[in-house]
């Protein structure tokens, strides 16, 4: 099995790849098989994870090993009771057993939930209870903070690294007991393109995050892009990303693709991104390709580049690069960082390419192949060149979801007619080039993250001091936004002391990169007639 004969797009220039692209769905695509069995099949030994641990540790694990592995965790959650369809939540860190996680469960037609390992115990409950998770995979350090999320909800049997320290309902088995069985006889479930695959929540402006789920295919559908912004993964490229695999960015832009690829996926646990240890990191593990978020590349520039970097592609999204940082990249790293642009609904449909000469600073770049971007206007007409409307993407596109879990009505919302409405503004020239312009809802973009208002105010109104509180994004140069909460004090309420609980509030009991970076408070907050908050003039205040 060749790298070369997996990639979808076409040899050539940008004229003749996209005049050649076509799509190659397989009706019986399984995420599992592809990323993992496949090349198991063929190249046991094949280096999967490099896995760098805190303590110093470098352990390698082959394409053979993952799967052994995978197989043994679907014997024992079918034993547990997992069946197609169910939702397994995973609750990890960078590790390798975050992927034997993923696959083991899609081998039994299970639906992954990805949950980020900073998640306060109301963000886990909502997640769980909404999704109807039946298991979880997690470690000691989450292992007490989970169970306690999962009172009330369908969760019955957790799966920890380690030996678990907590003990009670769900049933907790230890991740080596877990695997202990035989993977002999193991069959996985018949699993096609189509059937759900994956439920990853997003934030929104208007009620609670919702689940985006969608099918195996969605692999496929992310390669045209993450095949420009790497420019053409080829043997002997090595992939790290700082993301999160929790996140889109990080699992779709970066991490399963490699494994598609049957490259070298580097793991590592940073509690805190420190652009020295980075360059480190790229350095000593001779790191080739990356998905690196805007606010990480920020860093690194302000740090020097150590010599002898392998680097020779770095795709990043999220917030727009300025031309200074491109030209940093190709002056100091040697290496192009390409532009890509999508979300959890419809991820990767718009990419610039060095390689191919589809790159214009100040763009986000072209459609990708295989992708039908438009501006569209509030009647979801496509718009001439030059006028700004919204961006938006044509149904029937393999990465596009499923829809919204148990949310038929606000699926249907997110079309207009045959376009899938992204809610972000945009212009798009005469050559093809996207730029990006703003975003028509209030979801706030913080250091690459997409952050909804909602769930931090209903944490903030939690507190009983507070009788209103509203949630905008205000104007940052490292993080492009940071979150500021506008409060609503009770009378008598001590404010000296209120704005800093408020926070560790967030942190706590939401997730710390969500958490207020300012507080201000307002006798009232300015609201329209029928009582909707007006964020914008809270916006306009800074």
């Amino acid at each position: 099995m060749k790298i070369s004969d997996l990639r979808l797009l076409p040899a050539g220039d940008w004229a003749s790849v996209n005049r050649d692209f076509k799509w190659r769905v397989r009706p019986d695509f399984s995420m599992a098989r592809a990323c993992c069995d496949d090349w198991a099949a063929v190249s046991p030994e094949r280096t999967a994870i490099i896995d760098l641990a805190e303590n110093g540790t470098r352990v390698v694990w082959t394409f053979g090993a993952l799967k052994d592995a995978s197989d043994r965790l679907a014997a024992a959650m079918r034993h547990a009771g997992v069946k197609k369809g169910d939702r397994v939540a995973i609750l990890l860190s960078q590790c390798p057993e975050v992927m034997v996680a993923h696959f083991a469960a899609m081998k039994l037609g299970a639906v992954v939930l990805p949950l980020f390992t900073l998640f306060g115990e109301d963000a886990l409950s909502y997640r769980l209870t909404d999704s109807g998770a039946v298991l979880a995979v997690t470690d000691d350090a989450h292992l007490e903070k989970l169970v306690s999320a999962a009172a009330g909800t369908e969760l019955h049997t957790i799966v920890t690294k380690g030996r678990p320290s907590v003990a009670g309902a769900p049933r907790i088995l230890a991740w080596d007991d877990a695997l202990r069985g035989t993977a002999s006889g193991f069959r996985p479930e018949v699993v096609g393109a189509e059937d759900p695959a994956v439920l990853i929540y997003t934030s929104g402006t208007t009620g609670a995050p919702k689940g985006a789920l969608h099918a195996h295919r969605f692999l496929l559908g992310h390669l045209p892009s993450v095949e420009m912004v790497l420019e053409r993964p080829r043997a002997g490229d090595v992939a790290w990303t700082p993301a999160d695999w929790a996140w889109i960015g990080g699992l779709m832009d970066l991490a399963m693709p490699t494994l598609y690829f049957g490259l070298p996926l580097v793991s590592q646990r940073m509690r805190k991104f420190d652009p020295d240890a980075a360059f480190r990191l790229i350095r000593d593990e001779r790191i080739s390709i990356m998905f690196l978020p805007p606010t990480a590349l920020k860093m690194m520039r302000q740090v020097a580049v150590p010599s002898g970097l392998a680097t020779r592609a770095i795709g990043s999204g999220g917030e727009s690069l300025g031309a200074d940082l491109l030209a940093w990249g190709v002056n100091e790293l040697c290496a192009p960082i390409n532009e890509l642009y999508g979300q959890t609904e419809c991820n990767l449909v718009v990419s610039s390419s060095a390689g191919l000469g589809v790159t214009k600073p100040g763009t986000m770049g072209r459609a990708v192949p295989g992708h039908d971007v438009s501006i569209i206007d509030d009647a979801g007409m496509p718009l001439p060149v030059g006028e700004v409307g919204e961006i938006a993407v044509k149904r029937g596109d393999p990465v596009m979801f499923l829809g919204y879990w148990n949310l038929p009505e606000k699926t249907k919302e997110k079309f207009a007619g045959d376009w899938l409405r992204t809610g972000d503004l945009g212009r798009v020239d005469d050559e093809g080039y996207l730029t990006y312009v703003g975003r028509d809802d209030d979801v706030i973009t913080s250091a690459g993250y997409r952050i909804g208002p909602t769930e931090i105010e209903n944490c903030l109104i939690g507190d009983p001091d507070v009788v209103n509180a509203a949630v905008v994004g205000v104007p940052d140069p490292v993080r492009t936004e940071i979150v500021k909460a506008f409060i609503v004090a009770r009378d008598g309420a001590s404010l000296d002391s209120l704005s800093e609980r408020l926070i560790e509030r967030v942190r706590a009991r939401v997730s710390p990169h969500v958490a207020p970076r300012a507080v201000e408070f307002l006798e009232a907050l300015p609201v329209t007639a029928t009582g909707k908050v007006m964020r914008r003039v809270l916006r306009e205040r800074g």
